[in-house]
């Protein structure tokens, strides 16, 4: 039996590496290109957004990531490391907007899954599963099944699952989007309490102005099909995990939402040296 994979504590300049990347997808009506030309840097424990009109290839960005597809022309690298071999390794954790959780499986069985898939030794298990459920705050509700559980609680597990393997990198594709409006709000709070705690880089895609803000280092802006991104643009604000509520108070989160709905509004791609454009 495998025992849980140990955090690398070497420094890990550049966790996710994408270099002109192209993505075109045959359909029955002819070529459909939804990605051009995309360059793309993130650095280890770094959170990076990806927002963009419908249809804009954020997604299908994320999937290239997570060797869920793989791109027409360029290259991916995780941790210096092939999408395919990041994903065997182990090296990342992914959640989407549905939670995916299997209804006849408990709380601590779903959060467990991947090590158990994976070899891991029972006590291994039991001892990480309980640590995740205590960092998610549902260890009293290890036993329960997730029929018995609000939608904001079932991505908690979701979110718990995703990191069960200690991956250095998180991919989210609108974990939030299905929930109300206030435990959105406190899902992301607890998201970025979280990212504190693991030190994991995060791709997030979302359609929320606000929800890019509140959680990111950066904002990737995409452009309507063919996705190219349009606008870098960095966030000015401090984030304590201790004080994140008030994040949404601050001046600097009023500017960065400006910045980026000015981005989005933006017809064409911002000339490389403009305000706020970074292609590291």
């Amino acid at each position: 039996m495998t025992q849980l994979p140990e955090s690398s504590s070497a420094p890990r300049s550049d966790a996710v590496s994408v270099k002109a990347v192209d993505k075109t997808f045959d359909t029955r009506s002819g070529q459909v290109q939804a990605l051009t030309s995309i360059d793309l840097t993130v650095s280890a424990g770094e959170f990076v957004s990806l927002i963009g009109p419908s249809g804009c290839g954020k997604s299908t960005l994320m999937r290239l990531i997570a060797d869920l597809d793989q791109p027409t022309a360029g290259s991916v690298t995780v941790f210096g490391k092939t999408a395919s071999q990041a994903r065997r390794d182990q090296d990342y954790g992914i959640a989407f907007q549905q939670a995916g959780l299997l209804p006849w499986r408990t709380v601590a069985a779903n959060v467990g899954l991947p090590l158990e898939l994976h070899g891991a030794s029972s006590s291994a298990r039991s001892a990480r599963v309980a640590e995740l459920l205590d960092m998610v705050g549902l260890s009293d509700f290890a036993d329960r099944y997730p029929d018995q559980l609000s939608g904001g609680m079932q991505q908690r597990v979701a979110i718990a699952r995703s990191l069960a393997e200690k991956p250095d990198l998180l991919l989210m594709d609108e974990p939030f989007g299905a929930l109300d409006e206030m435990t959105r709000e406190r899902m992301q709070t607890e998201l970025l309490r979280i990212c504190a705690e693991t030190g994991a880089a995060v791709v997030f895609v979302t359609h929320s102005i606000p929800e890019a803000v509140y959680l990111s280092d950066r904002v990737v802006v995409m452009s309507p099909r063919p996705g190219r991104i349009q606008e870098i643009v960095p966030m000015a604000l401090t984030r304590d995990p201790e004080h994140a509520e008030a994040l949404r108070e601050e001046r600097a989160f009023f500017d960065g939402v400006t910045a980026v709905r000015e981005a989005l509004h933006t017809g064409s791609p911002v000339p490389t040296g403009a305000r706020g454009v970074e292609n590291r």
